[in-house]
């Protein structure tokens, strides 16, 4: 038996866990520490708070270590991530020189989906995966997430990607409005994901529609799944499935993760997401015949990372 550590760094929170890893199963976590990220002045810094959070494994005792990052990843080692103070390089950490890797945090959920961290997914359409496939993960949080996970010869690669910066797709009178209005507030030439499928975008939706200015809870407190705001944002989520899921022909399924709809279901269960969803005529039969879940599993990422690590030992 082996130990594994895994991470998910995260620009409020780092997650951190001691995995047990055996050839051919899923990893076992077996302890958990969470910290504050802006605690640590460093990488480094993050890192040797473990032990006095009560890690119980030294780092030069673990057999393989995997960092779920927020941001994009270089030669598997180096991030400089948008909302940390830090740049995160795993040449910082000698300790585990040769047995650790950096992937991006949307990777980690992507590797979730095969493990027991979305035992519990709400079924957002049941669906049936098409054999061999790709499966696709999306998540509105801070910024918008993607990935997609595939299989070849047995082990799972996921795809990153930092989609949420590709530039939005708005359709119709209305939302070209609002695409004007988006971009006075922004300042910026053009709306992309982050800036319309996140808890930001949800602020600047509700505002546009209502003029009232508020925080994402704050609104978010406000609605019913009846109200143009939600009906708006959903239509939007929607999109950006789709639009994921064709380019990664992820006829295998979607997992949809990340804090906006984990606290607010009814963004992904109103009619307006399904709607929005299928409607793409060459491809409706598909798009409405494949399983969409919800991920709500806040160790999604940590488990995630640690069956990338543990595929490095099998």
């Amino acid at each position: 038996m082996s130990h594994i550590l895994a991470a998910d760094i995260g620009g409020t929170n780092s997650r951190f866990g001691i995995f047990e890893a055996e050839p051919g199963r899923q990893p076992q976590l077996r302890d958990t520490v969470w910290l504050r990220t802006h605690d640590a002045g460093s990488f480094r810094e993050l890192l040797s708070m473990l032990p006095e959070a009560g890690l119980s494994i030294p780092l030069e005792d673990v057999a393989a270590a995997v960092f779920a990052v927020p941001g994009a990843v270089l030669n598997g080692s180096l991030c400089i991530p948008p909302n940390v103070a830090w740049n995160i390089n795993l040449d910082d950490i000698p300790e585990l020189k040769g047995r650790a890797e950096l992937i991006n945090d949307f990777a980690a959920q992507a590797f979730a989906c095969r493990t027991d961290a979305v035992a519990d997914a709400l079924v957002i359409q049941q669906g049936k995966p098409a054999p061999g496939a790709a499966t696709a993960v999306i998540g509105a949080g801070t910024g918008l997430g993607h990935s997609a996970l595939i299989q070849e010869h047995g082990r799972y690669h996921a795809v990153p990607s930092e989609g949420g910066h590709m530039a939005f797709p708005f359709v119709g009178r209305e939302e070209a409005r609002f695409e004007v209005y988006a971009r006075s507030v922004t300042g910026r030439n053009f709306c992309d994901g982050d800036t319309v499928v996140t808890g930001s975008g949800l602020s600047l939706i509700h505002r546009f529609l209502t003029g009232e200015e508020r925080s994402p809870a704050e609104v978010a407190a406000s609605l019913t799944p009846d109200s143009e705001t939600c009906r708006w944002f959903a239509r939007f989520y929607g999109r950006v499935a789709r639009n994921w899921v064709l380019a990664t022909v992820a006829w295998g399924g979607l997992f949809i993760c990340g804090g906006v709809a984990a606290k607010n279901v009814m963004f992904v269960t109103c009619p307006e997401f399904l709607d929005e969803f299928h409607s793409f005529p060459k491809y409706q039969k598909v798009l409405a015949q494949m399983p969409i879940r919800l991920n709500t599993n806040e160790q999604s990422g940590l488990m995630g990372a640690a069956l990338c690590a543990a595929q490095v030992l099998d």
